[in-house]
This record gives C-alpha cells, structure tokens and sequence, in this order.
C-alpha cells in the first residue's frame, strides 16, 4: 500500500468534489475568463450549459471512484486517467480563451497528480 499516492487520491478527490458540489456558485481567481460561476465559465469557454452537468458529473463520479480505489485499487487507474483527461480540457479551455497561465495551473496541478496516481509507484 503505497500512502503518498492514497494521500494523492484523497487530495485530488476532495478538491474536485469541492469545486464541483460546494464551489460550484462562487467566484474564484481561477475560472476562466470574468465568470463568477462554473455555469458562466462553460459559457465564457463557448460551450452549451448541458455540457457542463455533463463534465460536472463525470468529475464527481470519477473522483469518488479514486476515493474508492483506496480499498478497490482496480479503479485507481480508469478514476484518475479519466479525470486526467477532462482536466487536460480544462487547460485547453483557458488557452483556448487566452486566459493567463496562473489560471490554468489548478488542472496542471491536478493533471500531474491524476498522471502519477494512474502510472506512479
């Protein structure tokens, strides 16, 4: 059992979860563009609201899919590849908007992490 990448997972998951279910109506620093919402930041990148439920809720299953692998590591890699993928999205939605680097770095962050929990030790 492998601790620093338990600690990881626990780390990436409560972080999305936050976002996603308690932060989810609050300005941060890091959305994109001036939106003040998650709702808002989908609409600033130029993408349909749907979409953003949609993201919403893989983000959320496939964190607590990296909670569960904790005790059912058969699904440590599919939970972290999965969200890997949906952030290296986000980081192209900032640049696809010009945004400054400073806000893509939580997914870089978050994209290096999901990359070791899939593929580290």
């Amino acid at each position: 059992m492998n601790y620093f990448t338990i600690a990881l997972q626990c780390i990436v998951a409560i972080s999305i979860l936050n976002v996603w279910l308690i932060q989810n109506k609050k300005p941060t620093q890091w959305r994109g563009g001036g939106a003040t919402t998650i709702i808002e930041e989908f609409k600033v990148y130029g993408l349909p609201v749907w979409m953003c439920y949609v993201i919403g809720t893989l983000k959320v299953i496939l964190a607590l899919g990296l909670l569960a692998a904790i005790w059912y590591p058969v699904l440590k890699q599919p939970s972290a590849l999965g969200l890997a993928l949906l952030l290296l999205g986000s980081i192209a939605m900032h640049l696809k908007i010009k945004d400054p680097l400073k806000k893509s770095f939580p997914a870089f962050l978050f994209l290096i992490m999901c990359l070791y929990i899939a593929f580290g030790v």
